[in-house]
Order: C-alpha cells, then structure tokens, then sequence
C-alpha cells in the first residue's frame, strides 16, 4: 500500500510516500480501507521528534481516520465489511493513518456520521474530541453561561465554539484579525489577540464578574491570564501546560482542567448527534492528496488555522 513515512526526524520534506506493508487486522482489530485523514499539530510534533522521540523508525505518520471496514480481526463483533467508520488513532506507532490501510482496536472506532463526507469526518476525531472532552465533559458547559475559547479559529476552537453555543451557551474567542469572519460565523464574539487584550474584553462583557468557563490551546501564560478572565468558582480547561503560578485557582475557588485526548468509541458517539442534527460541522480550509503531505506539514508549521487541512487518500 502507499503511506507518508519518515525515516528520520525532522522537517516537513523528511515526509516521503512510498510502498509498505499492508497491515493485517489481528485479534480484536478492523482493518480499513482509508478514504481520507487530516493534518493535525501533534503531527508534526511526531514528526520533528518532540512528541515521541523513542518512535522506532522508519514509521508511518498521521492520526486521524476515515474509511471503509476491509476486513474483521478475530472476536471482533460489532462491525462488517463494508462499515463507514471513523477514529483517532493511536500515537505510539505514530499513529500510521496517512496510508491506504489502517488496523486499529476495534474498541476506538465509531460509526461514521451519516450526514458527513469522509472528508470531513476525518477532520473530527482528534481536534474534534479534544473540543468534545473539554466543552462537554470537564467545562460541562451549560444553557446561559459564558464561555471563552482561545484559537478559535483553529481545529479544536472551531469545534469547541460549535459545541458551547450547540449547548446554549455565548462565545468569546480569541482569533487573528483574518479570521474574525470565520469566527463570527461559527457564532461567537471575536477578540482579536493581537490588537485586544482578552482579560479585559471578558470581564468588560461580563459586567465585571468574568466569563464561567475558559478553553486554552495556547498553554504558558495563557492559562494564568485565562484564570483572571473567569469568574470565581468557574472553570478552565487546558491542552498545554502552563509555566507560571496559579495562585487564582485557590484564592478564587476556580478550577482547572488538564486535556489529553484519550481514544475512544464512547465519546465519537456522544459526538455524532451533534454533527447528524445540524448542530456543528468541521470547517475545512484546504484539501491535499496524499502526495502532497509534505505541503500539508508545511501549512501547519506556518500555524494554518483557517480550518482543518485534510488529506483526501483516495
């Protein structure tokens, strides 16, 4: 089968698609014919080595999926050939989801939304669960609250604007002047990081008191600046790390969540609805063939946001 590779860490144009070994699906695995994947920044972190650098090379890149069941592993019951499935797969191989083929544990892989392209599912489950995990799960974000989300004009803030106001909730969020359309939009109030200092904009909106609850993709300072933009007792949620006190979390009664995306069935089931009714849609900026993944890496180094960037595999 065709697959993007790397034989050494490094750059974008250490990306090469080439001939492998098709995977076979073992016990407790379905075997899928991959119809399209998406660039994702943790992607490019494997790529350079910081994500994994122990990842046994050469390796097979890419994390999410969209496809066909092509064949049943052993004990495997709740699938056929045929299915349309969609997932997140795991990262220890590299994840391996830029190839024709895929084997993955049958217990992370969900139905594909009926409604959705392949493309645009492959755009959902790792930017799109991270969203889910965060607005849903953690922030439990509800009707009339306040919420703010930092990149919101990227793969997990455009989900995670979609799934608050799909909860009833307003949005803030923080996105370049280029893209405040973009944000506007999906429905929520822009900020623009640059020009406007968020803090100030969200307690300016809120009357004072500070929105309920803050998404973070940024990490560092962020989140310390984000917890003075919450209200006491509110919540923050985090996919980075931050690297400055957090006093506020005590002296305000506030709450702080870390996010790494687990994999799954349960939550792309939560998720479907939403996506089945209406509710949210990916925002796709670019879509790129296979042979062009070197191009695909490049855009996410130059920190692309206008959308997901997919990987249409055929």
């Amino acid at each position: 089968m065709r697959a993007a590779s790397i034989k050494e860490f490094g750059g974008p144009d250490v990306l090469e698609v080439q001939e492998v070994r098709t995977p076979i699906a073992g016990p407790g695995e379905v075997l899928v014919r991959v119809h399209a994947s998406s660039a994702n920044p943790v992607d490019a972190l494997v790529r350079e080595g910081a994500a994994n650098p122990r990842l046994p090379l050469p390796a097979v890149l890419g994390s999410d999926v969209a496809g066909v069941v092509a064949e049943i592993g052993p004990g495997v019951s709740d699938f056929a050939v045929g299915d349309e499935v969609f997932y997140t797969s795991e990262l220890a191989d590299g994840g391996a989801a830029y190839a024709e083929f895929h084997a993955a544990s049958a217990a992370i892989v969900a139905p594909k939304p009926a409604a959705l392209s392949f493309g645009e599912a492959a755009a959902i489950p790792l930017a799109g669960g991270t969203a889910w995990e965060a607005i849903v799960r953690r922030l439990a974000v509800r009707p009339g609250q306040v919420v703010l989300v930092h990149g919101g004009s990227g793969g997990v803030g455009s989900f995670a604007i979609q799934f608050a106001r799909a909860a009833g909730a307003s949005v803030l969020a923080t996105a370049g002047a280029d893209h405040a359309e973009l944000v506007r939009e999906l429905g929520a109030t822009p900020i623009d990081y640059k020009s406007e200092d968020f803090v100030e904009v969200a307690r300016e909106h809120t009357g004072g008191r500070g929105v309920d609850a803050v998404l973070d993709t940024v990490g560092g300072e962020n989140v310390a600046r984000s917890l003075s933009a919450t209200r006491d007792g509110g919540r923050v949620a985090t996919i980075l790390a931050p690297d400055t006190a957090l006093d506020s979390l005590y002296q305000r009664n506030q709450t702080l969540y870390g996010i790494f995306l687990t994999r799954e069935r349960a939550r792309l089931l939560e998720m479907t609805p939403v996506f089945e009714r209406g509710l949210a849609r990916p925002r796709i900026g670019k879509v790129l063939g296979l042979d062009q993944i070197a191009e695909a890496h490049r855009l996410l180094d130059a920190g692309h946001n206008g959308g997901k960037i997919v990987i249409d595999i055929g």
